[in-house]
C-alpha cells in the first residue's frame, strides 16, 4: 500500500516542483539570468513532456507552418520512386501544365493586412516613426510577443480573423481605409463566384474586373499575372488549375482524327508484297534480271530517266510506261531472240519512289516522298494525318490539274472498304478539304462521338456510324436538339422504333441524346430487409405473398414475424399506400385474406426485433407526409412509450389500436397492460386544431375486443405506459475485509447497512475508518467539475498571456513565468482521474438501524472497499522527504512532519491540512482560545503540506487546484491499493 500511494503522490508532487521552478525564476532580476543548480536539478526530474512545454513557454511560440497563407515544398525535398509517376514527376519531366482555353481555375483572394498581422511582431518601444499617424480614439501599442491560436471551431475562427482584420485596419491611416474596403468587397465578390472557366480565347472573367487573359501561362505565372492587377494590390492572390474530366457534349472527341496518332510506321506502304499487274514501270524502279542456259548471270538494272532498260550485251530497251507483266514480256522476248540459249528470269527489285503533294488541313502540309505502291491512306500517314478541322469524308486525289478519286475514310475505318484508296504516282497531290457538316451522338450508343455527315444523312445512319445502341438504351425516348436559325435551339423527340423516327434528317449542329430505360421494374416486386435473398423477383398475375416469402427458412433469425411492411403504387399518378400482413397467419391460412395478394412494384420489408425499423420505416412515412394535403391529411401515426421499437409508421385501410401495437414490435417487458392513451387531432370547422385524449384498454384490445380496439385516424399517437416503480436491475460492489465479497442486486431504496448484513458483515481485520465509497454519479460531477475548472485556468492563463504584452519589463517576466507554472498545472488537472468518493462513516453506519438517517441509500453502480487495518501515517507536499510512517499514538501532526525533514522554504504552514482514511478533510486552525484543531492523527492518514502559492497573484485559483490534485490522488491510491 505504501508503494500505491507513493507512485500516486509523485503524480501531485510534479506540479508542486513545476510551481517551485516558476517561484525560483521569478526571483531572478531577468528572464536571461540562469537559475541556481537546485533549480536545474528539480527540472532534470521533470518528465520530458513537461521539460518540453516548460521551455516552449519560458521561450516563446515560433509559429506554424498552418498560419502561412500559401506554402511551398521544401527545396531539395525527395519523393519514394513509384511504379506510377507521380504528378512531381510528369512536372518535372514535361514541365508545368499551361492554363487553356475553357479551364476551369480556382481563386483564392486574402487580404494582405490580415496576413501581416497574423505573424508575430514586436512594435518598436521608441515613438512612432516619422510621417505616421495615429487615428483618434485608438492607442499604440505593443504588438503581442505570442498571438493565441486560431480555434477550430468554423465560426469562432471566422469571428478570430474579423477581429484581427478589425484590429489590423485600426491601426491604418485614414487614407488607407477606403482602399482596403474596396479591396475586401472585390474580394468578396471573386471568391463568391469560384470557380471559374475560362472563355474560349482562354480569358479569365473576374466580377468588377476586365477580361484577363491567361491561356498559355501557368499557375505560377498566372498567379502573378493576377497580383500585378492594380485593383488586387492589395490582396494576396493564389490560382490553382483545376484538372476536371469534360462531361456530357464536352467529353465528345471528332471520330476518327486519332487514328493517325498511332506508333510511327503504321501508314508506312508495304515493300514485301508481290507487285501488281497493273503496276507501270517508270525511271528509278529496279529490274531483276537472271540468265540462263548458254550465257548466266544476275544482274540488277534501273530504269534511266530516258525510261530505257540497259541490257548487257543487247543494249538499251524501253519499258518506260509499260505495266510490269508488260516489261516480262518484252525483255523475254528479246533475249531470247538474240541470245540463242540463254532464258531470262525477270523480277522487280527495288520499286522507285514518287513526289506526292500534301495540301489544305493536313497537320504538315507539303511535299513527301513515298513508294512507289503507296496510297492515300500512306501519303495522310506520312504527313501527320488530318487536323481536326479538315473533313475525312472528302479526301481528294488529283493528277495533273484533274479530279483522280475521293476517298472517304468513314468507308476504311468502319467497313474496311479501301476500294477509295487509290495508289498515287509522281506529281499527284493529295487535298484535304474543311470539314463538313458535325453531329454528336451520347449516351447509349456503343462508340458516342462527333461524327461528319455527308448528304442526306438520317438518324438511322448516325446510329449505325455510332456502332449500334446499347442494350440499356431505350429507342423510343431519344431527344434530338437543334439550332434553328428562327428559333434557336429546338428539342426534337425521336421514336427511333418508327420508320418516321429513323428516317428523321440531320443537319449540322445537331446533337442525338439516347437515354437509358427506366431503372424502375414493371412486371416485378422487391423484397428487402431481413432475409437471405434480398432483390426483385418477377411477378405473376394472383401472385401472393407466400409465393414471394415461402417459409421462415427464407428469413434471417429474429426476423419479426408479425409485421411485414408492404408498399404499393396505386392509379395513374403512382400514389404510395402502405399494408402490413402477420406473416405467421399467413404461412398458416395460405391463400386466404391473411396471405396478401401482391401487385406490380409491391416493395416488401422484412424487419429485424435486435435492430430498429427507422431505416425502412422512414422513406415510405416521408413519401406519405409528402403526397399529404389539408382534404387528404398524411396517412401516418405514431406509436411510443413502452414499447420496442417506437416510432411513426404508415396508416393502413382500417388500421386499429392493436394494428399498432403490432407495428411497433409488440410490448415489452415494462408495459403496463391496463390501458394506454391515444393523442388524437382534429381539424374543427376547418379553423382550429384541438387535441382529444382517448383512453384505451389496452387489454381488450389486445385480445381482439373490437369495442375496445379503436380505429384510428391520421396523427393519431398511442402512448404505452410503463409499470409503476419500473426499473432496470440494479446492482452494487462490495470487496474487501467482509465475509462474502461480490456483486449483489439491490431493491429499490435499500441501504449500506442492509448490504453489509447480507454480505456477513465484516471480518475481524477490517479497517472501518478507512472504507472507500465510490457512486458513478459523483464521478460524472467531478469530471464535469474538472473541466469547468480547467476552462477558466485556461482562460486565467489566456488573461496573463495578455498582460505579459501591458506591463513593464519585470512585470513581464513576473507574468511570464506564472503562465508556466500555470500550464503545467493545467496539464496535471486535466490528467487528474475523476474517483466520485463519497465520504461516510462506516462505523456510524453499521451501528445505525437501516432506513435511518445515518444510513446510506445505496445506488446503481455504487462500491464499497473495506481495506484491511493500516498502520502507515503518510506525510505528503513541501516537506524534505515525503514519505509513510508508522503509527505512533504519542506523535501529532508536527512529529510526523519533523520525522519526514521538517517543513521547506516554499511550505505554506497556515495551510497544512489532514486528509482522513474515510476521505474527509480536516485542516488545521489556530486560536488563542481553544488553541491548535486539527493536530490529531490516526491510522491511514495522509498529512498534506502545500505550497505557498499567495507569491503568484495572476492566478488566484491555485490554492484550490492544487488541493483537488492532492485529493484526487489520494483518492486513487486509496482504490487502485485494494
Amino acid at each position: 500500500m505504501r508503494a500505491d500511494y507513493a507512485s500516486a503522490f509523485a503524480l501531485a508532487g510534479r506540479v508542486l516542483v513545476a510551481l517551485w521552478i516558476a517561484l525560483v525564476l521569478c526571483s531572478a532580476p531577468a528572464l536571461a539570468q540562469a537559475p541556481n543548480a537546485g533549480a536545474l536539478d528539480m527540472f532534470q526530474s521533470l518528465p520530458p513532456d513537461q521539460q518540453r512545454a516548460l521551455l516552449e513557454s519560458l521561450q516563446g511560440s515560433q509559429g506554424s507552418e498552418a498560419d502561412q497563407p500559401f506554402t511551398q515544398d521544401e527545396p531539395g525535398r525527395q519523393r519514394p520512386l513509384t511504379a506510377q509517376p507521380t504528378p512531381e514527376d510528369q512536372r518535372r519531366l514535361y514541365g508545368p501544365p499551361r492554363i487553356q482555353a475553357n479551364d476551369t481555375v480556382l481563386l483564392d483572394l486574402r487580404l494582405a493586412v490580415t496576413e501581416q498581422q497574423k505573424a508575430p511582431q514586436a512594435a518598436p518601444a521608441g515613438p512612432m516613426a516619422p510621417g505616421a499617424e495615429q487615428r483618434p480614439g485608438t492607442e499604440t501599442t505593443a504588438a503581442p510577443a505570442r498571438m493565441e491560436p486560431v480555434p477550430e471551431d468554423p465560426v469562432r475562427a471566422a469571428q478570430a480573423r474579423e477581429e484581427l482584420r478589425q484590429r489590423a485596419l485600426r491601426l491604418l491611416p485614414e487614407d488607407q481605409i477606403k482602399a482596403f474596403e474596396a479591396a475586401e468587397e472585390l474580394r468578396r465578390q471573386a471568391m463568391a463566384a469560384n470557380p471559374y472557366k475560362l472563355d474560349r480565347y482562354g480569358q479569365l472573367s473576374v466580377p468588377g474586373l476586365p477580361p484577363i487573359a491567361l491561356a498559355g501561362l501557368t499557375e505560377e505565372q498566372a498567379t502573378e499575372r493576377l497580383a500585378r492587377e492594380p485593383a488586387m494590390e492589395l490582396l494576396i492572390v493564389k490560382l490553382t488549375l483545376l484538372t476536371l474530366e469534360p462531361l456530357g457534349v464536352e467529353s465528345l472527341k471528332p471520330f476518327g482524327y486519332d487514328v493517325f496518332t498511332l506508333r510511327p510506321g503504321s501508314f508506312r506502304p508495304a515493300t514485301d508484297i508481290p507487285v501488281p499487274s497493273e503496276y507501270v514501270v517508270g525511271p528509278g524502279d529496279t529490274i531483276e534480271l537472271q540468265l540462263l542456259g548458254n550465257t548466266k548471270g544476275k544482274y540488277n538494272l534501273v530504269v534511266s530517266r530516258d525510261g530505257d532498260l540497259r541490257i548487257p550485251e543487247i543494249g538499251p530497251v524501253a519499258v518506260a510506261g509499260l505495266t510490269f507483266p508488260e516489261v516480262q514480256e518484252a525483255i523475254t522476248s528479246i533475249i531470247a531472240e538474240q541470245m540463242i540459249g540463254t532464258r531470262a528470269v525477270v523480277t522487280m527489285g527495288q520499286l522507285r519512289s514518287v513526289r506526292v503533294l500534301v495540301t489544305g488541313e493536313s497537320e504538315q502540309p507539303g511535299t513527301y516522298a513515298v513508294g512507289g505502291l503507296a496510297t492515300v491512306t500512306n501519303v495522310l500517314g506520312a504527313s501527320g494525318g488530318v487536323k481536326p478541322i479538315g473533313s475525312l469524308r472528302n479526301i481528294e486525289l488529283k493528277r495533273n490539274g484533274k479530279l483522280v478519286s475521293r476517298l472517304d475514310l468513314y468507308d476504311v475505318l468502319l467497313r474496311g472498304d479501301t476500294r477509295g484508296d487509290a495508289r498515287v504516282l509522281s506529281g499527284d497531290v493529295v487535298f484535304i478539304p474543311p470539314v463538313g457538316d458535325t453531329v454528336s451522338v451520347l449516351g447509349e450508343i456503343r462508340r458516342p462521338a462527333i461524327y461528319e455527315i455527308t448528304g442526306n444523312t438520317t438518324v438511322s445512319d448516325l446510329v449505325a456510324i455510332g456502332g449500334g445502341l446499347t442494350p440499356q438504351a431505350d429507342p423510343a425516348s431519344a431527344r434530338l436538339e437543334r439550332i434553328d436559325p428562327e428559333r434557336g435551339r429546338v428539342l426534337i423527340n425521336v421514336d427511333l422504333t418508327t420508320d418516321t423516327g429513323r428516317n428523321t434528317a440531320l443537319r449540322g449542329g445537331d446533337i442525338l441524346r439516347l437515354d437509358p430505360v427506366r431503372p424502375t421494374m414493371v412486371n416485378a416486386v422487391s423484397l428487402q430487409g431481413h432475409v437471405h435473398r434480398p432483390g426483385s423477383f418477377q411477378y405473376r398475375p394472383g401472385m401472393r405473398l407466400t409465393d414471394l416469402i415461402g417459409s421462415v427458412d427464407d428469413l434471417r433469425p429474429n426476423a419479426d414475424l408479425h409485421y411485414v411492411l408492404i408498399r404499393r403504387e396505386t392509379g395513374p399518378e403512382r400514389r404510395v399506400s402502405a399494408l402490413s400482413v402477420d406473416m405467421a397467419r399467413a404461412w398458416a391460412e395460405p391463400g386466404s385474406e391473411a396471405d396478401t395478394p401482391l401487385a406490380p412494384r409491391d416493395q416488401v420489408f422484412v424487419f429485424n426485433m435486435d435492430a430498429g425499423r427507422e431505416r425502412l420505416v422512414a422513406p415510405v412515412v416521408e413519401e406519405l407526409s409528402r403526397q399529404g394535403q389539408r382534404s387528404d391529411p398524411p396517412q401516418t401515426v405514431g406509436v411510443g412509450g413502452r414499447v420496442r421499437m417506437p416510432g411513426q409508421y404508415p396508416l393502413e385501410p382500417g388500421m386499429t389500436v392493436s394494428d399498432l401495437v403490432r407495428a411497433g414490435g409488440s410490448l415489452d417487458e415494462a408495459a403496463f397492460g391496463g390501458d394506454a392513451e391515444l393523442t388524437r387531432y382534429e381539424v374543427v370547422n376547418g379553423e382550429t386544431r384541438e387535441t382529444r385524449l382517448i383512453e384505451v384498454d389496452l387489454a381488450r384490445a389486445l385480445a381482439g375486443d373490437p369495442e375496445a380496439d379503436v380505429a384510428l385516424q391520421p396523427f393519431d399517437f398511442l402512448v404505452i405506459k410503463e409499470l409503476s416503480q419500473w426499473s432496470e436491475q440494479e446492482s452494487v460492489m462490495i470487496e474487501g475485509e467482509v465475509r462474502f465479497p461480490g456483486r449483489y442486486p439491490i431493491k429499490r431504496g435499500e441501504t449500506l447497512a442492509s448490504l453489509l448484513d447480507r454480505a456477513g458483515g465484516l471480518t475481524d481485520l477490517a479497517f472501518v475508518e478507512g472504507s472507500v465509497f465510490t457512486r458513478q454519479s459523483l464521478r460524472d460531477r467531478e469530471a464535469r467539475q474538472i473541466e469547468l475548472l480547467a476552462d477558466r485556468i485556461q482562460r486565467d492563463l489566456a488573461a496573463v498571456s495578455i498582460q505579459t504584452s501591458q506591463v513593464m519589463q519585470g512585470g513581464a517576466q513576473s507574468a511570464a513565468q506564472a503562465m508556466v507554472a500555470g500550464q503545467a498545472l493545467l496539464d496535471e488537472l486535466r490528467k487528474s482521474e475523476p474517483v466520485g468518493r463519497l465520504v461516510i462513516d462506516l462505523p456510524r453506519v453499521i451501528a445505525a438501524e437501516p432506513g435511518s438517517p445515518n444510513d446510506v441509500v445505496l445506488k446503481d453502480g455504487d462500491r464499497l472497499i473495506v481495506p484491511r487495518q493500516s498502520q502507515e501515517v503518510t506525510v505528503l507536499g513541501e516537506v524534505q522527504g515525503g514519505t509513510s510512517h508508522l503509527y505512533d499514538r504519542a506523535f501529532a501532526r508536527d512529529d510526523y512532519i519533523g520525522l519526514s525533514g521538517g517543513l521547506t522554504q516554499r511550505a505554506d504552514s497556515d495551510r497544512i491540512y489532514i486528509v482522513r482514511a474515510n476521505g474527509g478533510v480536516e485542516a488545521a486552525s489556530r486560536n488563542r482560545w481553544f488553541g491548535r484543531r486539527g493536530n490529531e492523527v490516526r491510522p491511514g492518514d495522509t498529512i498534506v503540506v502545500p505550497i505557498d502559492t499567495e507569491r503568484l497573484p495572476p492566478l488566484p485559483l491555485w490554492t484550490s487546484v492544487t488541493t483537488i490534485i492532492y485529493n484526487l490522488a489520494i483518492a486513487v491510491a486509496a482504490v487502485n491499493s485494494f
